[in-house]
């Protein structure tokens, strides 16, 4: 059942990727179409080539974009775990404290 979820999920997440894929291609030709309509005075050829190259630096740049922030991400992943587990030993380390010097008090109140 468990295996399930997790094929259901990766394909859920690789339909998401080309989704979004496909969204920034659209949105790049769309800003390079705009980019070499607004230039009125080339050719149509040239317009072409200009939205298209437009929208192939358009694309790179979102790329480099997401790259970037994929790779920052696992950074503070990695930041957050360390931290976290720097953490987690410290309050183990107070409870056994507290546990101990609470041991220690119980021992010596009772005792006659």
């Amino acid at each position: 059942m468990n295996e399930r979820r997790e094929e259901a999920a990766a394909g859920l997440a690789r339909i998401e990727g080309y989704l979004m894929s496909q969204a920034a291609l659209r949105e790049a030709r769309e800003h390079g179409e705009a980019f070499a309509r607004a230039l009125t005075w080339l050719g149509a050829g040239e317009r072409e080539e200009i939205s298209r190259r437009f929208a192939e630096h358009h694309l790179d740049l979102h790329k480099k974009t997401l790259a970037a922030t994929v790779f920052r991400a696992a950074e503070l992943k990695a930041e957050y775990a360390h931290r976290y587990a720097r953490l987690r030993r410290r309050v183990i380390g107070l409870a056994l404290a507290a546990f101990g010097l609470g041991s220690l008090v119980l021992v010596l109140v009772t005792r006659p």
